[in-house]
């Protein structure tokens, strides 16, 4: 299979692969102004820019009687998500979904055609060992908690329709653990925005999450969160 696969590619012809950039972190880390900023410096003509937040399985309302929330990989499409990483890797447009975060409601796919540098930014790009090998260059943000609350707090009533009793979900519920889009067993990000005690508390050896983490068990997954 693997040489079918590089004649393939030596039949399409492509030139040199693009650059790829993941930028990980919790819900409201800050992923979405980073990757604009990028975009704004280095020239939107060279840049590509992906949020894989796009891939979820399911809309806003029929989250509302599924037993997780939108930030559980059981609730996207991580298959398809690998499937496209590999594309934009090689230097393959894709056909991506689209979620609107305004309306919660899953609309019309877009052409996403590579250009010099990718940017893959969301809650679960480093997510599976597939995915994390189709970057160049991985960065996790990890804010302060109650700076990220705030932000999240902030986004989530003015751009998302939430009270702020009921802003999204998020995984920082309970105490320190290591980040979901990472695993406990892979590799850290090549760069790590946050503080040091965040981050020397996600190389401490992997434990059970806390009841109120978004991978506990569907019975204590708080309904305000779905």
């Amino acid at each position: 299979m693997p040489h079918r696969i590089v004649h393939m590619l030596r039949a399409r012809g492509k030139g040199r692969r693009p650059v790829m950039l993941a930028i990980a972190g919790d819900s409201a880390a800050g992923k979405t102004t980073l990757t604009r900023g990028l975009v704004r410096c280095l020239g939107a003509d060279r840049m590509t820019a992906v949020c894989v937040d796009d891939y979820h399985r399911y809309d806003r309302e029929e989250r509302a009687g599924k037993p997780f929330t939108a930030l559980h990989p059981d609730c996207n499409h991580i298959d398809i998500m690998e499937q496209h990483l590999q594309l934009l890797s090689m230097g393959e447009p894709i056909l991506k979904p689209v979620y609107d975060h305004a309306t919660g409601r899953l609309v019309r796919p877009e052409l996403v055609q590579p250009k010099d540098f990718v940017i893959v930014e969301g809650l679960l790009p480093l997510h599976t060992r597939l995915a994390r090998a189709c970057f160049d260059i991985t960065v996790y943000l990890d804010p302060p908690e109650p700076l990220r609350h705030s932000w999240k707090v902030g986004r989530d009533c003015a751009k998302r329709g939430y009270t702020p009793s009921r802003s999204g979900p998020s995984w920082t519920a309970g105490s320190p653990r290591a980040p979901p889009t990472s695993g406990p067993s892979a590799a850290g990000p090549t760069s790590w925005c946050g503080s040091p005690r965040s981050r020397a508390a996600a190389t401490r050896p992997a434990r059970p999450c806390p009841p109120s983490c978004c991978c506990a068990p569907p019975s204590t997954t708080p309904s305000w969160a779905r």
